[in-house]
């Protein structure tokens, strides 16, 4: 029997409800232009600096923390696809406390993290107090931050993705404008800067949570019922150890990117930029994979809700060839534009030429990367974390060991162990994938 929801997988919708999230998603690196641009104006070379120290900071402690936006995801679209809408209400209620918590623990422990990382991080000593006046007051959003995170999952979950732009355009666009008005209009250099992003992230909290409460119905809701679905056991012992397996993933993520930049730093200051800036162009290229990956994981977790194995394949396949041609158009754009794109982004030939010598490696890399970010989708939708985990443990093994093995290649052998990485994330988690079907109703 057909799903009830056949008809409504068309490509056409599939993209309309993609480009919400690439333009989300493309919002965040225009906050950063932003504020460098601002800084840039009003303040001197020590203010720039600690705008990239404090940003940086936080940009890794965020990242770590991004499994309370997929957990939320996998479990929302489930509870949905089940026609379970108080447990919808209950899993948002569960992920915000634990948000809210970690948040509030990144508070209480800010003079450690800071003295850690001024000590892991090498700037002047102008620089570094100026980072950490703009971490101290930044510091101050850390529970906002955490808790949008939860709401961006549950808005993914719910298959919204244009209230998604909404309130991706809210944050970013409130805090540009804080940026211009404290830093710019009132002088008031890096702490204006933190001050107006942290505004900008409660004010966020307090609009996305009206957008939901509305979606969700919350008015309606049972206060006795909800509170016992809130603090079920069971189900908390199920977010808690989904967001353990997603956090050791994440964090094997990072461990894989930060090795790719030190072993980079160790060819020297040029090879060390060129890199740089070829991982944005791999960043960039992110913004267009991630649309469809968010799409799958709504998608396939209604499915699994619902058991609807048609309904869950026609998500995977249709949205995974709108993904393989993205990547292979943006793989060919960076191949045919790709050294007018660096011209763009550097004046220094050294680094120009080493970067155009090793562009192609970049196109490969994003013409290969788009199956794991399918898949990461496809495991995320359907709360699968342990496999996401195991995959992280054996595609990160792999890549040590691949860079060992090719460290006579030089800096293509570094690029060939990355791409190497991305291809066996997809293999192994595509080796767990036959589990996921066959708990939808599949057969071999």
């Amino acid at each position: 029997m057909k799903s009830s929801k056949y008809n409504l997988l068309n490509y056409r919708d599939l993209i309309e409800k993609s480009w919400p999230i690439i333009l989300a998603n493309s919002s965040v690196p225009l906050l950063g232009l932003v504020d460098t641009a601002v800084i840039g104006n009003v303040g001197g070379v020590a203010d720039l600096g600690a705008i990239a120290l404090g940003s940086l900071i936080f940009s890794f402690v965020y990242w770590g923390f991004g499994f309370l936006r997929m957990s939320t995801t996998g479990f929302v679209a489930d509870a949905i696809g089940r026609g379970e809408f108080a447990e919808t209400r209950a899993v948002l209620g569960r992920a915000a406390l634990l948000g809210a918590g970690f948040g509030i623990t990144l508070f209480a422990l800010q003079v450690p993290i800071n003295s850690m990382a001024m000590e892991l991080l090498n700037g002047s000593a102008t620089t570094e107090q100026r980072a950490t006046n703009y971490f101290f007051i930044r510091i101050w959003g850390a529970p906002a931050t955490l808790i949008t995170f939860v709401f961006t999952g549950t808005l993914i979950g719910m298959g919204r993705s244009k209230l998604l732009l909404a309130s991706q355009l809210f944050l970013n666009g409130f805090n540009i404008f804080l940026d211009l008005t404290l830093a710019g209009g009132l002088s008031l250099g890096v702490k204006g800067i933190a001050l107006g992003t942290v505004i900008a992230e409660w004010a966020t909290v307090f609009f996305v949570g009206r957008i939901l409460y509305r979606e969700l119905n919350v008015s309606r809701t049972d206060g006795q019922k909800f509170l016992e679905g809130l603090l079920e056991i069971s189900a908390l012992k199920r977010m808690v150890a989904s967001n353990i397996n997603i956090l050791v993933r994440t964090l094997l993520l990072i461990l894989s990117f930060a090795f790719f930049t030190n072993q980079s730093a160790k060819f020297g200051e040029v090879t060390l930029a060129a890199n740089y800036l070829l991982l944005q162009l791999v960043s960039f290229s992110a913004f267009f994979l991630d649309g469809y990956a968010f799409v799958v994981e709504g998608l396939v977790g209604h499915a699994k809700g619902r058991n609807d194995s048609i309904y869950f394949d026609q998500a995977v396949r249709r949205t995974t060839i709108l993904a393989g041609f993205t990547s292979v158009t943006l793989s060919l754009m960076l191949f045919i534009f790709g050294d007018q794109i660096i011209s763009l982004l550097t004046d220094i030939q050294v680094v120009r030429d080493q970067s155009s010598a090793m562009l192609w490696l970049t196109c490969l890399y994003v013409l290969s990367a788009f199956a794991a970010f399918q898949l990461d989708g496809i495991f995320i939708g359907v709360a699968d974390s342990r496999s996401m985990r195991n995959a992280a443990l054996l595609s990160t093994s792999f890549f040590l060991f691949f860079w060992w093995s090719s460290r006579g290649l030089g800096v293509t052998g570094l690029w060939l162990s990355m791409i190497a990485y991305v291809v066996m994330r997809a293999i192994t988690l595509l080796s767990f994938y036959g589990s996921v079907r066959r708990e939808i109703g599949f057969k071999h």
